[in-house]
C-alpha cells in the first residue's frame, strides 16, 4: 500500500488517520462518560480531565493535519454501484463528522480555558487561553460540548453501520478502501452487467 490515494483505495495515511481519529474518538467519549461520574475526593477527579484536555489538543493537531491529507489527495472513486442518495448522503456525512469533531475540539478549548490558564498538553507544551472571561462560558461551553459529543458518536455509529451494511448486504468496496484494500467483491450491479 503506497501512502497517497489512489483512485480505488486510500493510501496508508489516510488509512491510519481514519483509524485513529475513529479509536480516540470513541476512547475519548468513554473518558468523558467515566469522568463526569467522579467524585471530588476520587484520586482522578483531576488526573482525567487533564488527560482528557490533551489527547483533545493532540487529536485537535491530528484532525487539521487529516484535513490537510485530504485536500492536497486524491479522493478514491466512489463504488459505481452507490446510488446517487447514497453518494451525497456519504459525502455530507463525511463533512458533517469532520465539522462536528471542530466545533467539539472547539467547545472543550473554550470549557478548559474559561478560569484563563493554559491547557497544559502532557506538559510537553501548553495552549494558551485565547478566550476567556465570558460570563458562564464553562456551563456554555459544557452543555454545547457534550450535545456535539453525543451527536458525533450517533453520527460516527451510522456511519460504521453504513460502511458494514456496504460490505456484507451491498458487497461493494466501500469498507474495503478505508482499510487500504482494493476491492475483490463483485458488486450486484456488476454482477448483472457480465
Amino acid at each position: 500500500m503506497t501512502a497517497k490515494n489512489t483512485y480505488s483505495r486510500y493510501g496508508w495515511v489516510s488509512v491510519g488517520l481514519h483509524w485513529l481519529m475513529a479509536i480516540t474518538v470513541i476512547g475519548m467519549f468513554a473518558l468523558g462518560i467515566w469522568m463526569r461520574q467522579l467524585s471530588y475526593y476520587d484520586p482522578w477527579y483531576k488526573d482525567g480531565p487533564t488527560i482528557h484536555k490533551s489527547i483533545g489538543i493532540l487529536l485537535f493537531l491530528v484532525l487539521l493535519a487529516r484535513i490537510v491529507w485530504r485536500n492536497i489527495n486524491i479522493r478514491p472513486s466512489d463504488d459505481p454501484a452507490l446510488k446517487a442518495w447514497e453518494r451525497v448522503t456519504a459525502h455530507l456525512t463525511h463533512f458533517a463528522l469532520y465539522g462536528l469533531m471542530l466545533a467539539l475540539m472547539i467547545a472543550g478549548y473554550l470549557i478548559s480555558t474559561a478560569d484563563g490558564r493554559p491547557i497544559e498538553v502532557f506538559n510537553l507544551f501548553s495552549v494558551p487561553a485565547t478566550l476567556h472571561g465570558i460570563a458562564d462560558q464553562e456551563d456554555i461551553a459544557g452543555e454545547i460540548h457534550e450535545i456535539l459529543a453525543w451527536t458525533l458518536i450517533l453520527l460516527a455509529g451510522v456511519h460504521a453501520l453504513a460502511a458494514l451494511k456496504h460490505h456484507f448486504i451491498n458487497h461493494d468496496s466501500t469498507l474495503l478502501k478505508m482499510l487500504g484494500r482494493e476491492s475483490t467483491m463483485t458488486s450486484p450491479q456488476k454482477e448483472s452487467e457480465l
